[in-house]
């Protein structure tokens, strides 16, 4: 086998086998940093898998926001892995030292941040909403056209269920950028219905029947706020009221509250004798209309 490998060399050009012979003898000379360089670094997984473990029970003792402890946990272990991926680089190479590390580092991290520009504002992005926290894990929200319950927050996105059962994965940078409605900041929010009667029936009479049986509805919180029953405007057949009350935060209590509570004014109108009109017209002609009668179209048809 020596031979053999004797042969090949003498094949090889005299510059040619300077330069290999002397990135073998560098080898050997590096090998042993490389080793010591590699065994630190196992040290320093082993750092990175305590601090893991011990920053978050420390920082749930301290009672922070779970969301400040993973933002706080992720930045110690980069800090981490950073400095000893630096420290390795000049056990391993002791010619490399920190400082030319750092400088092109630094010139290599703008084109960097050049090139990932769109991932890297996600990134920040979701740093800041996991430590503000505007909205939380569960809340029901709205933003851009999108509405539903946010069931993830990552430094990168966040995904929202919506009410539907579709699942959207949007950049955090969406929900720094815009403004956000959270629908569940409040144990409770406001519904509003339009009802209207005729315009014979007594507006009096037809806002008390519409509150009472708004405050039969067990959805209604009228307990924490008041219901309000204000006529609204007159509209082309019917007296418009603006009937206002109070319920649970989430887009199913809502709906479930509206429901109930058209059933309940409508079956207390309809038991009052109050008409729930539906659109009339009125035509006016400028000109008279000739009238006929079944039997004398039949006659101009025989003519």
């Amino acid at each position: 086998m020596d031979g053999i490998l004797n042969r090949i060399w003498q094949y090889f050009p005299a510059p040619m086998q300077e330069k290999l012979s002397g990135y073998v003898e560098g080898f050997w000379t590096v090998l042993p940093n490389i080793v010591f360089a590699i065994l630190f670094l196992v040290l320093v997984w082993l750092f990175a898998k305590l601090v893991s473990w011990l920053l978050p029970k420390a920082l749930r003792k301290a009672r922070l926001r779970s969301a400040l402890i993973d933002v706080a946990t992720m930045i110690a272990l980069a800090a981490v892995w950073v400095f000893g991926i630096l420290i390795a680089a000049t056990i391993a190479f002791p010619t490399v030292t920190i400082g030319k590390i750092l400088a092109a580092a630094g010139v290599g991290g703008i084109a960097l941040a050049f090139a990932a520009k769109d991932t890297l504002e996600n990134f920040f992005a979701g740093i800041m909403l996991l430590v503000r926290e505007p909205f939380r894990k569960g809340d029901f929200i709205e933003c851009e056209d999108l509405e539903g319950k946010v069931e993830e927050i990552t430094v990168r996105d966040t995904r929202i269920r919506q009410t539907n059962g579709q699942l959207i994965v949007a950049p955090n940078a969406m929900f720094y950028q815009n403004p956000v409605t959270v629908l569940t900041d409040g144990d409770l929010r406001r519904t509003t219905i339009i009802c209207g009667v005729a315009y014979d029936e007594d507006v009096d009479e037809a806002r008390s029947v519409i509150e009472e049986a708004v405050r039969s509805v067990d959805s209604v919180r009228d307990d924490v706020r008041d219901v309000q029953i204000f006529a609204q405007e007159f509209g082309a057949s019917s007296i418009n009221f603006e009937v206002t009350w109070w319920t649970g935060s989430e887009p199913v209590d809502i709906r479930r509250s509206r429901d109930k509570v058209v059933a309940a004014v409508k079956r207390a109108l309809d038991d009052a004798g109050i008409e729930i009109p539906f659109p009339y017209r009125t035509l006016t002609f400028k000109q008279p209309l000739p009238i006929s009668k079944p039997e004398d179209e039949g006659a101009l048809a025989a003519e």
